[in-house]
């Protein structure tokens, strides 16, 4: 019974959540807990004339990163590279040249494979000036290599490699091209063959790079940003590589975070490490390897809420709460969401909680 209450109060709260506001034009919601013998999948609003459906696919943002660090994380248990790499040894001359010069400084080779990761590498972000050039010129291209040389050349580094976090895609982008140095393969491939074939994510698929192994039966999700509807902009896959780029149905999610979550992807070992060795992101919140991790603040954060994940700009968010043995996948794909998505699962959290209560 306690359980039917929960989703009701879920449904209720997200249904009305994305109706009453404008900008929220359609979101998608699934819960999972094998613990609460809980399941929901719903969505609400539409993409253009198409009302949303729970199985439609959506474009996940940053939550990408996560494939990200798993499939360096499976090259690292390969023994084809180390989190400890100077990234010197998997990329070339060109990209690395005054890559990180800081107050006259060249921290270029002291920058390791783990400082991309966890975001303390110190680069630029080259990700929101393209965007914004994007978006005045919906012609613009850039590749994610050229994404990086640009950053180069007009941005500046925020500090030395390994001293605090600085969120930026920059860090993914070189992620991502020293996943194709090291495989041999287009990202979007190793994507395919490492995560999403394995785990059978047949309506999986990587933002205008890769089509799923099951065509999509409905339209990909509009994502927006001012009201703009980004699916629009082709060439924006060249400025999220592999920063973003995940595109697939919550069930699929699902399927993802489950291997994550039980070693079947990569060794819980391994899991702890990218789990663990991060920094503070924000005040309560960890970033290790991809992987947002809420930690326990007397007062300020309870230890309720203590669970692990990574989130989008989107309002995007793919969680696992250890204590409820719950996932959490959802989007409200709209860039207004960038914090409120992460607001609305942690009340998502709090039903689930009383669903727990004896």
């Amino acid at each position: 019974m306690r359980q039917e209450e929960a989703k009701k109060a879920i449904e209720d709260m997200f249904r009305k959540q994305v109706q009453q506001d404008p900008k929220a034009k359609n979101a998608y919601l699934l819960v999972h807990s094998d613990k609460l013998d809980f399941h929901m999948n719903i969505a609400e609003g539409s993409t253009g004339d198409w009302p949303a459906s729970p199985g439609q696919a959506n474009y996940m943002a940053s939550v990408g990163k996560l494939f990200t660090a798993t499939i360096i994380s499976i090259l690292h248990e390969k023994g084809a590279l180390s989190f400890e790499d100077p990234i010197n040894n998997h990329l070339d001359g060109e990209l690395l040249q005054g890559l990180h010069v800081y107050k006259g400084k060249d921290y270029t080779k002291d920058i390791k494979i783990k400082h991309l990761l966890k975001q303390t590498s110190g680069l630029n972000d080259s990700f929101w000036p393209l965007l914004e050039k994007l978006l005045e010129e919906k012609d613009f291209n850039m590749t994610p290599r050229e994404a990086v040389l640009w950053g180069k050349k007009h941005l500046k580094p925020h500090g030395p490699p390994g001293k605090k976090v600085n969120y930026t895609d920059t860090n993914y982008y070189l992620l991502g091209l020293i996943i194709e140095n090291t495989t041999g393969k287009a990202f979007h491939q190793v994507l395919k063959d490492y995560i999403f074939l394995p785990l059978g994510m047949k309506n999986a698929s990587m933002l205008h790079y890769s089509e799923p192994m099951e065509a999509y039966k409905e339209p990909i999700a509009h994502f927006s940003k001012d009201n703009r509807i980004m699916n629009d902009f082709k060439n924006y896959g060249g400025i999220d590589f592999a920063g973003g780029g995940v595109v697939a149905t919550n069930e699929d999610l699902l399927k993802f975070m489950k291997a994550l979550v039980t070693g079947r992807i990569i060794s819980k070992a391994t899991l702890e490490t990218m789990k663990n060795d991060g920094d503070q992101l924000y005040f309560g919140i960890d970033y290790g390897y991809g992987v947002w991790q809420f930690k326990r603040i007397p007062v300020f954060m309870p230890g309720k809420y203590s669970c692990w994940g990574c989130a989008g700009v989107t309002g995007a968010f793919m969680f696992y709460h250890p204590e409820l043995d719950a996932y959490l996948i959802g989007n409200f794909n709209d860039v207004s969401y960038k914090s409120k998505g992460i607001r609305f699962m942690l009340k998502v959290i709090n039903q689930l909680l009383k669903a727990n209560t004896n």
